[in-house]
């Protein structure tokens, strides 16, 4: 289980440094955007496909970071409702990992089928970049991967009875791994 605690923190690290690249990607091109059209009079054309890609892959890879500091948003009126090392908070907390869970599988399963089903038929944007769809949706299912990974550590460490996200840090978690 420690492994799969470590694989889980590996994963959302490298999710979040590449949602970082992205959004630098995403700054640089807006900037060559603006100095194409106010000093050249002309447009990259392709800066708001890009940029709308760009959008939804950070959010994606960024998940599972987001999930392992406890920055997710949850339904906290009802947890503040119930004590923090209480019975009832505890199997509330494993019931939503449990549906987070499995509403994850299955839309990693539908978008893995549709990356595959793009990259076999050439599918590509309908825009001047024509840029092949299959690029765009494998940064979902990346984040949909590291989401799903980091989602069953988390159900393993509340079985195991450890602090739920709100209150688990990933520096805890990796001195704490063999829980």
């Amino acid at each position: 289980m420690a492994l799969l605690h470590r694989v889980a923190h590996f994963l959302s690290n490298i999710g979040v440094a590449l949602s970082v690249v992205v959004l630098l990607g995403m700054v640089g091109l807006t900037l060559a955007e603006i100095v194409a059209r106010n000093i050249f009079g002309t447009s990259t054309f392709i800066m708001n496909e890009l940029v709308g890609y760009g959008v939804a892959a950070m959010t994606m890879i960024a998940l599972g970071h987001s999930l392992e500091k406890g920055s997710l948003i949850r339904m906290n009126l009802l947890l503040l409702a119930l004590r923090p090392d209480g019975l009832a908070r505890r199997i509330l907390e494993i019931f939503a990992a449990l549906l987070a869970l499995l509403a994850t599988g299955i839309a990693l399963r539908y978008f893995l089928r549709n990356v595959l089903r793009s990259f076999e038929r050439g599918y590509v944007s309908e825009t001047a970049a024509q840029i092949p769809l299959w690029l765009p949706e494998t940064f979902v299912v990346a984040g949909l991967g590291i989401f799903f990974v980091q989602l069953l550590s988390y159900l393993l460490r509340l079985v195991a009875g450890a602090p739920d996200a709100g209150e688990w840090s990933s520096e805890a978690r990796l001195q704490n791994a063999d829980l």
